[in-house]
């Protein structure tokens, strides 16, 4: 078997103690530079705070930081324009833009990479990637979370059933039910802001793996690219992962919750159901049944979860077995972030538009919540009341039900008569409990579902997401 052509020339960055040049498949193999370019903007921010440090602790002139720092102003434009001319055979972002811009600027250009590494470089460019998409899903997450609010508010006042094993359980308020979304998405929002404070360390000047001899100040590089303060420990910083896979466990866990409403949606979609209509531009009709309307988009939301999923533990699996410091391993790292990051914006910005848009069948819910008997649990709180025991109301309320079955009555629809041969102490005022009107008022505290409690909830959701803006 022949073997592989190879590359003309090795790579000049790293090449001064090989002896052949790199195989080309092996060239095409290890370069990241297709996916990794992403990072472009960002590895420039970098290293404009990289020499603007340089220079200020006098390892750079200060001409020599103007001519980076321009050169790279000038490879920026390049690449937001789609004129630069990426490179395999120079392995990555870094090594790409570091050689256009010694086109550029000459020797000078060789310099910038003075007192770091592609290792702390990109840790850096990663950090800085994340932080700013972050700050775009944070964004999403809250319109989507006013969104629901909104919606909540509006819906104060409409009866649906509850359910528990999917079986009608207790009458509850739509508003209710969407505010319960609302508190999760609400967690989520809480652990994403909360790995956003990890991802703000800075790893630039931990070099390779022991940091450098230069006399680099580290807390002038953080201040200039906004983080936090610097890393402490230069092994840790070059190898450390953590922050991109806590990302994705977040959205694992946003996306299991997106899911679970997805579910909703779609059975509430359906003829069996018909509680809600979504807008027509949210589905999608069938090619060969023409009465069809798909909810496709809580559908693909759905299904999506696992992709998510996958990610995760992919990133896991990824680091369970690396030693210190770091490995080429780590060039995985990236194509199940960038992909879980726009995975995560697109499944926000479908259901933040989506959300506000959704219609209530205010009478399809009411009619359901009617069946099933849902208010019985207030006819035995109703008994207890009256001095009944609850082992002994429940055993009362479980044969009107049973009889309401064989007559095909709710509880409602019961005369006085017939309640009361089940207990003597039911009277007249049993009505008031029955209907579903009456039940939801009568979770009049804070958590329940009575109308009044809805609105005050949403208020307050609308205040701390406000807070919560006003803090990031």
């Amino acid at each position: 078997m022949s073997p592989s052509p190879t590359s003309n020339s090795t790579n000049q960055s790293w090449g001064g103690r090989f002896n052949e040049p790199t195989d080309a498949f092996v060239e095409r193999f290890t370069a990241s530079v297709g996916f990794d370019r992403r990072l472009a903007l960002h590895d420039i921010q970098g290293s404009v705070a990289h020499a603007t440090m340089l220079a200020r602790v006098g390892v750079l002139t200060d001409a020599e930081r103007d001519a980076i720092v321009a050169g790279l102003g000038e490879i920026r434009a390049e690449i937001e324009a789609g004129t630069f001319e990426w490179s395999v055979q120079l392995e990555d972002v870094h090594m790409n833009i570091e050689a256009r811009l010694t086109e550029k600027i000459g020797i000078t250009g060789k310099k910038l990479h003075t007192g770091r590494s592609r290792n702390d470089q990109v840790a850096t460019d990663i950090r800085l990637f994340l932080r700013d998409e972050i700050d775009l899903v944070a964004a999403e997450l809250t319109r989507l979370r006013e969104g629901l609010i909104t919606l909540a508010e509006r819906e104060a006042d409409t009866i649906m059933p509850g359910f528990t094993h999917l079986q009608t359980a207790q009458p509850v308020t739509f508003g209710h039910h969407l505010l319960a979304w609302q508190e999760m998405l609400a967690r989520d929002h809480a652990r994403l802001l909360d790995c956003r404070g990890r991802v703000n360390v800075l790893p630039l000047g931990a070099a390779a793996l022991a940091g450098t001899t230069y006399p680099i100040d580290r807390h002038v590089t953080a201040e200039l690219l906004g983080f936090e303060r610097p890393a402490e420990n230069s092994l840790d910083a070059v190898s450390d992962r953590d922050f991109a896979i806590e990302f994705t466990a977040f959205a694992s866990l946003l996306l299991m919750h997106l899911s679970r409403m997805s579910e909703e949606l779609v059975l509430w979609t359906s003829a069996q159901f018909d509680f809600i209509d979504l807008p027509d531009r949210f589905c999608t009709g069938s090619s060969i049944m023409p009465q069809k309307k798909n909810p496709d988009v809580p559908e693909l939301v759905r299904g999506k979860t696992g992709r998510v999923y996958g990610h995760l533990m992919g990133l896991l699996t990824l680091m369970k077995s690396q030693p210190l410091a770091y490995n080429k391993d780590n060039q995985e790292d990236k194509e199940p972030l960038f992909d879980t990051l726009d995975t995560v914006k697109d499944c926000l910005k479908a259901f933040a538009d989506m959300v506000p848009a959704i219609e209530a069948r205010k009478a399809s819910m009411h009619e359901a919540a009617r069946r099933g008997f849902s208010t019985a649990t207030d006819l035995a709180d109703y008994l207890v009341r009256r001095g009944v025991a609850f082992r002994d109301a429940h055993e009362i309320v479980g044969q009107s039900v049973a009889y309401g079955l064989r007559q095909k009555k709710d509880l409602s629809e019961m005369s006085l008569e017939e309640l009361q041969q089940f207990s003597d102490v039911i009277e007249a005022d049993v009505f008031e409990v029955l209907t579903l009107e009456g039940s939801v008022a009568a979770r009049n505290h804070i958590g329940g579902t009575a109308p009044d409690q809805v609105r005050a909830a949403a208020s307050r959701a609308r205040e701390a997401l406000t807070a919560l803006g006003g803090a990031t």
